[in-house]
């Protein structure tokens, strides 16, 4: 192997992941709060119910009454179906002729492996959140929660391998927050967030024309960061039955600072490297509307904005500060709405509903089998029990279901020039989210 081996791996792993990743929802997570999720968020920066607020909309610390703190979190359960699928292995021409390459691939069959599909396991989400008012009109507060990220982890003969076959990332955030209420009708609130990313993200490369699993090289690259970010929020009540809610949540920049390795089946690290990569995670926009219809009843409407659209290219570079790779993405702004209602049917037990559409900015070009996702529709239940005016217990169930959508990609620099390979799938993916929290009040 030598060095040009090097960077073409590393590329390919950092590039794959990333590039992959930025659709709806992708590796945005929307799990902070079970309440919410019991109707869909759709009232995400309008609907002050419990500390979850830290995250959904600053400014609505200062509506609550009294400390407290909410603590839970939300388990993720994923489907895939796969179906259609074709892989099949190339081999240079010249290279097959007993020359030197000469850029003409051949096919020479189908890549050995199988297509389960159960690439992402299940995951828990937590989160924790406190809210204190300082003065009537001052309060306090502090979240810790997981903004981004994402897991999919395929079966060792998976035979879209060499396109990905692991990935990791992680962003875990810690807020601290205030807010200031003029009157009745207006407040005001800001947060500053530290956030951590941190990531794993393999292929496998073919030591060998066969393509057999068992003597492919593992090719993995890790790396971590911590930046600063923050949020801003305004709600408005111009009448006491309606609460219009506006967040907006900063990007972050990243630039994680990477090891990478290629490793033979016995264990042999055959090149190890350093590498950089700057990652952005985008800017959001939220809008919310509740509107109490009557005692029992509450009505809300959400809508998000991301801009996906500053995602604009991927530039890796290696040890030296050379570029590895720099590819063109061209995505584009992202929206979600929602809608949903909470029903207060006795004193002490709340039933909620909602549904959301979330759509992908990507498009079918670049999706790659790291994350193969597209526009998504939520179903949401949920219900907050009280059993004393201090402690809620709340629970949700969400269910998943995204469009159908196709996959398909190949390479020429595997087997260092001489050989490469193609993968395609029809993906169907479904999702069942379990939420459970807890708010305590002092």
């Amino acid at each position: 192997m030598n060095n040009k081996f090097n960077k073409l791996t590393l590329a390919a792993a950092i590039t794959a992941a990333f590039a992959s990743q930025a659709h709806a929802g992708g590796y945005q997570i929307n799990e902070q709060s079970v309440s919410g999720q019991g109707y869909g968020h759709a009232g995400r920066s309008s609907n002050i119910h419990d500390a979850t607020i830290v995250y959904g909309n600053p400014a609505g610390m200062s509506f609550l009454d009294r400390a407290q703190v909410t603590v839970g979190g939300t388990y993720l359960n994923v489907n895939t179906d796969l179906s259609n699928v074709e892989a099949s292995r190339f081999i240079d021409s010249g290279v097959a002729a007993g020359g030197a390459p000469n850029g003409n691939q051949i096919p020479i069959g189908s890549i050995p492996g199988g297509n389960d599909g159960d690439m992402v396991p299940g995951t828990p989400i937590p989160f924790a959140f406190y809210a204190q008012p300082v003065t009537d009109q001052l309060a306090f507060g502090f979240g810790v929660y997981a903004p981004f990220g994402s897991k999919t982890d395929y079966e060792d003969d998976f035979q879209g391998r060499y396109f990905g076959d692991y990935t990791e990332v992680k962003v875990i955030s810690a807020q601290p927050t205030v807010s200031y209420r003029f009157n009745d009708q207006w407040s005001v609130g800001a947060g500053i967030t530290y956030n951590q990313v941190e990531g794993e993200l393999r292929r496998q490369l073919p030591s060998e024309a066969t393509f057999n699993p068992a003597t492919d090289i593992d090719s993995r690259v890790d790396g971590e960061d911590e930046a600063w970010g923050y949020n801003l929020g305004v709600i408005y009540r111009p009448i006491p039955e309606t609460t219009l809610g506006l967040t907006y949540r900063s990007k972050v920049d990243y630039t994680l600072e990477g090891d990478f390795s290629a490793t033979d089946p016995q264990g042999n690290v055959l090149r190890s490297d350093t590498a950089n990569l700057d990652l952005t995670t985008p800017e959001t926009v939220n809008f919310s509307v509740t509107q109490q219809m009557t005692d029992r009843l509450k009505l809300m409407f959400g809508a998000s904005w991301v801009r996906w659209s500053q995602f604009d290219q991927i530039l890796v570079t290696g040890s030296q500060g050379d570029t590895i790779t720099q590819e063109v993405q061209n995505y584009s702004n992202a929206w979600a709405f929602a809608s949903g209602g909470e029903y207060q049917l006795t004193k002490t037990l709340a039933l909620r509903a909602g549904v959301t559409l979330d759509f992908t900015p990507t498009n079918d070009e670049d999706r790659s089998v790291r994350i193969p996702s597209d526009d998504r529709r939520i179903f949401s239940l949920g219900a907050g029990w009280s059993p004393t005016p201090d402690m809620t217990i709340d629970v949700a169930y969400s269910y998943l279901t995204e469009r159908g959508t196709f996959v398909e990609q190949d390479r020429n620099d595997l087997l260092q020039g001489a050989g490469g390979a193609s993968y395609s799938a029809d993906y169907k993916n479904e999702a069942h989210g379990f939420g459970a929290q807890l708010t305590y009040r002092f």
